[in-house]
């Protein structure tokens, strides 16, 4: 399920819009930031109501990134791009094919500044056919050499991210026993289920995907029907879809000490990271949490350590949660606001230095 969100302000570097040449689909690229060096994004392939909702997406999607690569502390911009699906349209191989090398013209107008890779939707075998068109492209299978799926790192970081956020609501970071909501059984969602699951944790989940309950009847986890997990009694809610999962009424009606999950854009408004905090509940802002991917990505295509020391680089998103916990307290503000400060203190640095080049 999509769900509707407000177009966010326009602060993009360039945007390019165009009907795939060969594949006839509506695809977007959105690169928002590249203050920090070329911007780094998945490329979505997803379905929405309006092309509209695809730019809207994009947009939205492009900025997190910034603020993402930004807290990661990686010398990236932020992009996206989004490919769209009409209500109801599924693609063959031959169009799908299509759409990825028409993705690649895309990416390829950009000279570098964008840099895409698999996201929601596709996959490392589409990231191959979009390096038929253009070199800038990370993440392809690691049969071919490359640095391969991005979900087990992304996992890992909010993994470590969850522990840092059962410490602050429990006293301890142990999972055993934790009640856990995760809604979205996705790349990400499903390994952290498995995960958390061999660790003892008491685990309710949903999908939109019906066939999703059999990972939840394999792990002994309590289904919930889509809508309606929020509702169960937790200890931390995992959300795990696509963005805007938490609207006004979705935040009155959580039962749950904390929110920590991979979700882009979980908040259905910007407003939201307050709601939570004055109902007194912990939120974990989603672009620290899941940049576990776009660590490893970014480290990895830049050849900047081993793989042991590029994944050290994203368990240490726990710590990074952590700080952004005690800044948060200390200052009286959102985890969101401390977060976001974090990222505009970087960024600043990036613009400075970038006058003082020129």
């Amino acid at each position: 399920m999509t769900h509707a969100l407000p177009l966010p302000d326009f602060t993009h570097e360039r945007v390019e819009v165009i009907t795939g040449r060969r594949s006839g689909l509506f695809i977007a690229v959105a690169l928002h930031s590249s203050v920090l060096g070329p911007a780094l994004g998945g490329a979505r392939l997803w379905t929405y109501p309006q092309w509209s909702d695809a730019l809207t997406d994009a947009l939205r999607l492009s900025a997190a990134m910034t603020l993402k690569n930004a807290a990661a502390g990686l010398d990236a911009g932020g992009g996206k791009s989004v490919i769209r699906l009409e209500p109801g349209m599924t693609l063959d191989a031959d169009r799908r094919r299509a759409a990825f090398l028409d993705l690649g013209d895309a990416v390829e107008s950009l000279g570098g500044l964008y840099r895409t890779a698999e996201d929601v939707g596709s996959t490392t075998e589409d990231m191959l056919v979009v390096s038929e068109r253009t070199s800038h492209v990370v993440g392809l299978p690691e049969a071919g050499g490359g640095s391969g799926e991005p979900a087990g790192p992304t996992s890992v970081g909010v993994y470590e991210a969850l522990r840092a956020t059962l410490e602050r609501v429990t006293g301890a970071a142990d999972v055993a026993g934790r009640r856990i909501t995760i809604s979205g059984l996705g790349q990400v969602g499903s390994r952290l289920a498995v995960r958390l699951a061999a660790e003892g944790a008491i685990l309710a989940v949903t999908d939109v995907n019906p066939d999703k309950r059999d990972l939840a009847v394999e792990l002994g986890a309590q289904w919930c029907v889509p809508g309606t997990e929020h509702l169960v009694p937790a200890d931390v809610f995992v959300p795990a879809g696509i963005g805007g999962l938490l609207t006004d009424a979705v935040i009155d009606e959580l039962d749950a000490a904390a929110v920590c999950g991979p979700a882009n854009n979980p908040l259905a408004a910007h407003e939201g990271a307050a709601r939570l905090a004055a109902r007194g509940i912990l939120y974990a802002p989603d672009f620290v949490v899941n940049a576990g991917g776009v660590i490893y990505l970014d480290l990895e295509a830049k050849q900047l350590g081993t793989r042991p020391e590029i994944m050290h680089r994203v368990a240490a998103i726990g710590d990074t949660v952590r700080r952004i916990f005690d800044e948060s307290e200390a200052r009286g503000i959102t985890p969101l606001a401390a977060a976001e400060a974090l990222a505009a203190a970087r960024l600043a640095a990036g613009d400075r230095h970038h006058a003082l080049a020129g």
